[in-house]
C-alpha cells in the first residue's frame, strides 16, 4: 500500500469522560483479540465491533475506518513498550550498570511477548501504514529514559550515556521482534532473555571501559 493511497489515520475524536474512555480499550482489546484469533486479512470492524459489544457505528464514531484503528492500536502498543521502559529506568536509578541492563532487557521483552501473538500483524501494520514516526518517537523516549538511568549509575562512568542508550535502544528493536514472530515456549522466553541481557552488559562493560581510557 503506498503512502499516495492511505486513507486518513486520525482517529475522529478522542474519549473524554469514563463510558468512552471504556469504550475506546474495549474496542483496542477486541481489535488485539480479532488480530489473535483470525489474522490482519481476515480483520474487519465489523468483527472488531461485535468482539468489542459494541454497534459498527459506535465504532465508527472513533475510527474512520479499519486503517485509523489498527494504526491507532500500534501507536497504543508502541506506548506501553516507552511506558514500562520509562518505569523500569526509574526504578533502578542509582543502581549498578549491570542492574539497568537486567531492567531494561526484562521490561522491554515481557511487554514484547505479551503481545507475541500479534507481532506479525504489528510489524505488518507498521510497514503499510508508515508507522516510521511512531516507532522514532517511541525509539526516543527509550533512550532518553535510559540515557538518564546510565547517567546515575552507582558504578563506572560513561564518557556519552546518550549515545549508549541509543545504540541499546536500536539493538532492542532491531533483535527482539526477531524472536517475537513466534510464541516462544517459556523456557526458550528465559533463554532469549539472559542472552539478550548478556549482550547489553557485555556492551556496557566494553563502554565503560572505553570511557576510562579516554579519560585516561
Amino acid at each position: 500500500m503506498g503512502n499516495g493511497s492511505l486513507p486518513p489515520l486520525t482517529p475522529r475524536r478522542s474519549p473524554r469522560q469514563g463510558r468512552s474512555v471504556a469504550t475506546v480499550d474495549a474496542i483496542f482489546e477486541a481489535t488485539v483479540q480479532v488480530l489473535s484469533s483470525d489474522g490482519l486479512l481476515r480483520l474487519t470492524t465489523t468483527r472488531v465491533a461485535r468482539r468489542a459489544g459494541v454497534s459498527v457505528g459506535t465504532l465508527y464514531q472513533y475510527f474512520p475506518n479499519k486503517q485509523a484503528l489498527l494504526f491507532a492500536v500500534m501507536e497504543q502498543h508502541l506506548a506501553i513498550l516507552a511506558d514500562v521502559i520509562e518505569e523500569a529506568c526509574d526504578k533502578v536509578r542509582g543502581a549498578a550498570l549491570e542492574t539497568i541492563a537486567e531492567a531494561v532487557v526484562k521490561a522491554y521483552l515481557h511487554a514484547k511477548m505479551a503481545q507475541a501473538e500479534i507481532s506479525p500483524a504489528l510489524y505488518r501494520i507498521a510497514m503499510e501504514l508508515d508507522a516510521r514516526a511512531l516507532i522514532e518517537a517511541a525509539v526516543r523516549r527509550n533512550a532518553q529514559a535510559i540515557a538518564a538511568a546510565l547517567s546515575a549509575a552507582s558504578d563506572g562512568h560513561l564518557a556519552d550515556p546518550g549515545l549508549v542508550a541509543h545504540t541499546l535502544t536500536a539493538a532492542l528493536y532491531g533483535t527482539v521482534p526477531a524472536f517475537c514472530h513466534k510464541v516462544l515456549s517459556p523456557a526458550d522466553g528465559i533463554e532469549a532473555e539472559r542472552q539478550v541481557t548478556v549482550m547489553f552488559r557485555s556492551y556496557l562493560l566494553a563502554a565503560e571501559r572505553g570511557s576510562g581510557k579516554d579519560a585516561g
